[in-house]
């Protein structure tokens, strides 16, 4: 989008005054948003944003400055911005850029904007068509075409084209007084074809439906310790929340974290291996370049049970004397890069899913996670349980409804005593330092043998 000339002209306008390292983020972003309520298409947004943001470091000292003039005078303006912000030290100049490494996404090809609301249009009669109890259906669509450039002071130079889309489907249905919902979503970087093969909008609809109009009959969840089966469906809400901001090296840095100066002790059980890879093909939180130009990797952060790393971006690598694993992330050209998740998982075992509910013999069956509260400090949680089931004698028994789960995350993982051969992905925008990023997170069906159910039904 930039001419190499410029970006080198910026990069050391942005050290002349000091500092040891600069870079630039370039982005062009178009977005379309769609949202349906009624039966009717209340909105239809679209946009085209281009802007820069220029950083300067100078040992643990930061500056950041952005603009959305794309012109040579615009961005050298920004540079001298960070460049003051640091002022002290003698002027440094900047590794010469070569030609850029590229890569790019499925999905930037044009769709017309009418298959766009045609999908939240068929979600929407899909959901209704489920049961006459369906009283509301709303439908939102959104995507993202994203066009990024990266160049820093050492010589780093990329290029990078991306797409992603989300759908998502929330349900609200009713029984005289009683009202229950229904949320379904999905979230892809495989292009509008590639995410729509995987996920019907009327697939999804029917799930969010189906899941609203059975909580309508479903009994109050009883509360008490008891086994926990996580089945594959509910997705990684529990490893991102409870585990996976406490591996973010940042946090780490700051003493805000349970895992800080653990390395290579046990964590977990040895059961249990987390990582979190961009790589992943299609999935909603991968990419093939961080937002700091460093290419993206799995990187392994807990291993049988034993704590072996950490989310770097280049900043907190420089300060714990590590190079970056490919972690730096930010919402737009208007944010600082942060140590982020991306793909977060809980990596498959070798017990069949049916095997492990049988050998709960009584206990709680999570099949949806809903909202909650975590202390990334501690790792302490309450979750909420969109859909969940007694087991009772070794099978899946009744559907309840109310059901929350308490416990601290670090504990859980410790006491896991079964990993299903499954994995069941779910989407989210992960919220940090008042930035949103898109991530996706999973788990194999687990067996937790004590967690505490809060509800309202008998034990």
């Amino acid at each position: 989008m930039l001419d190499r000339s410029i970006l080198d002209e910026v990069l050391d306008a942005a050290l002349k005054r000091g500092g040891d390292f600069a870079d630039v983020f370039v982005e062009e972003r178009q977005s379309t948003m769609i949202s349906l309520e009624d039966g009717r298409v209340e909105r239809v947004q679209s946009g085209i944003d281009k802007g820069a943001g220029i950083r300067v470091l100078s040992g643990e000292s930061a500056a950041y400055a952005y603009t959305n003039d794309l012109s040579k005078e615009g961005l050298l303006r920004a540079a001298e911005t960070a460049a003051r912000a640091v002022a002290g030290g003698s002027a440094t100049e900047a590794a010469l850029l070569g030609e850029p490494e590229r890569a790019g996404a499925a999905g930037l090809e044009a769709v017309p904007l009418e298959e766009k609301v045609a999908a939240v249009v068929a979600a929407d009669k899909a959901a209704r068509a489920v049961d006459p109890a369906v009283r509301q259906v709303m439908a939102g669509y959104g995507d993202l075409a994203q066009r990024v450039t990266i160049a820093n002071s050492e010589g780093v130079f990329v290029e990078e084209e991306r797409f992603r889309l989300r759908f998502s489907v929330n349900v609200v249905a009713a029984d005289g007084p009683v009202i229950q919902t229904g949320f379904e979503a999905w979230g892809s970087t495989a292009g509008f074809e590639g995410a729509f093969s995987e996920r019907p909008p009327e697939e999804m609809a029917r799930v969010a439906a189906r899941r609203a109009t059975a909580l309508l009959k479903a009994e109050p969840a009883p509360a008490g310790k008891m086994a926990v089966v996580l089945a594959a469906e509910a997705g990684g809400t529990m490893v991102h929340e409870a585990c996976g901001h406490g591996l973010e090296a940042d946090l780490v840095q700051k003493g805000l974290s349970v895992y800080g100066g653990r390395k290579g002790q046990p964590v977990a059980s040895e059961l249990v291996t987390v990582i979190d890879d961009a790589t992943l093909r299609g999935k909603y939180g991968s990419y093939f370049f961080d937002d700091e130009g460093v290419r993206a990797r799995p990187v392994v952060l807990i291993e049988d049970g034993r704590l072996r790393d950490f989310l770097y971006d280049r900043k907190t690598a420089r300060k714990g004397r590590q190079e970056s694993n490919g972690h730096g992330r930010r919402e737009s050209y208007q944010h600082k890069p942060i140590p982020r998740m991306a793909n977060t998982y809980i990596a498959s075992g070798k017990t069949p899913p049916e095997e492990i509910i049988r050998e709960a013999k009584k206990g709680f069956l999570v099949k949806k996670m809903g909202g909650g509260q975590v202390n990334t400090t501690n790792g302490d949680f309450v979750f909420e349980v969109a859909e969940g089931y007694l087991i009772e004698d070794g099978d899946v028994g009744p559907l309840v409804r109310g059901a929350t789960l308490t416990g601290n995350g670090p504990e859980v993982l410790k006491k896991v005593a079964l990993v299903g051969r499954d994995l069941g992905f779910t989407i989210g925008t992960c919220g940090k330092d008042g930035q949103g990023v898109p991530v996706s997170d999973a788990q194999p069906t687990l067996l937790v043998p004590e967690l505490i159910v809060g509800g309202t039904g008998k034990t």
